[in-house]
């Protein structure tokens, strides 16, 4: 049996998985990532190669590596796009679905998915890290909770407070303020939803959103944030069969499967 691997380094977290020969995935983990974008795909693809009985990920057939620290991932045989990586991974996933907003460590994408599981059109934010990853950990931190505690913080609130800065830092700031007043916490919550949802609007429409959008990237599991953006962009959050979180080293592993299955074949 050949097994075929897919690495995503991403800004914060590293994510890394093993398909079989029929595109069954046999093993994956997520790790947060090292100071050194190589020392975090070696940790992760050894934790998968000794999930399927490997020595290493030079036994893989194929291995592609991808997102912010693809050309550090030892043993790759070649590198590709974390945006053409999560569009792949959607599509095995979930055919119908064709528009990402991929929410990662430090940016925002708006993926338009073709027919065959390509990308037809993209769109990034990646000037301000408002939205991203790193905000929502800067958020929960304000609230003193870990994040799968705020995510669902804002799914109670009757009434949602605005949160007017653009910024991280003073958005953090102003989030500080409002706590400190005696603000509804639920209700600062769902500002902070809201305002994300408005950020995503633009990058779901150059994702060709009509009328359903999936989210992949570790924000996808925050249920507030999926509440918030079905409202806003009158979008069905589609949730996906396997991790979100994953799409980006599903897709990697995918293509590296045809790619290593056209090879012996050739």
């Amino acid at each position: 049996m050949n097994y075929f691997g897919g690495c995503d380094v991403g800004s914060t977290y590293t994510k890394a998985v093993i398909l079989d020969e029929a595109g069954r995935l046999v093993a994956d983990t997520t790790l947060r990532s090292k100071i050194n974008a190589g020392t975090s795909a070696t940790l992760a693809m050894k934790e998968v190669c000794e999930a399927v009985g490997l020595p290493g990920a030079d036994a893989l057939a194929y291995l592609i590596g991808t997102g912010y620290g693809r050309n550090k991932v030892p043993f790759a045989d070649e590198n590709i796009s974390e945006i053409s990586c999560h569009a792949m991974g959607v599509h095995i996933t979930d055919p119908s679905v064709k528009a990402i907003i991929d929410i990662g460590g430090q940016d925002v994408k708006g993926i338009s998915i073709d027919s065959d599981g390509t990308v037809k059109n993209f769109a990034m934010n990646d000037k301000c890290a408002a939205g991203t990853g790193r905000f929502y950990e800067a958020m929960a931190r304000s609230f003193e909770m870990s994040l799968p505690e705020f995510s669902k913080l804002s799914l109670s609130a009757r009434n949602v407070i605005p949160i007017t800065a653009q910024c991280t830092v003073f958005a953090e700031s102003e989030v500080i303020t409002l706590v400190g007043e005696g603000k509804p916490m639920d209700e600062i919550a769902a500002g902070i939803q809201m305002a994300v949802a408005k950020r995503c609007f633009v990058m779901a429409k150059k994702a060709g959103a009509v009328d359903r959008i999936t989210l992949t990237g570790g924000c996808a599991k925050n249920d507030g944030l999926k509440q918030a953006i079905e409202r806003v962009l009158k979008l069905k959050v589609v949730e996906l069969k396997t991790d979100p979180q994953l799409m980006g080293a599903l897709g990697a592993a995918e293509f590296a499967r045809r790619k290593g299955m056209a090879k012996r074949s050739a």
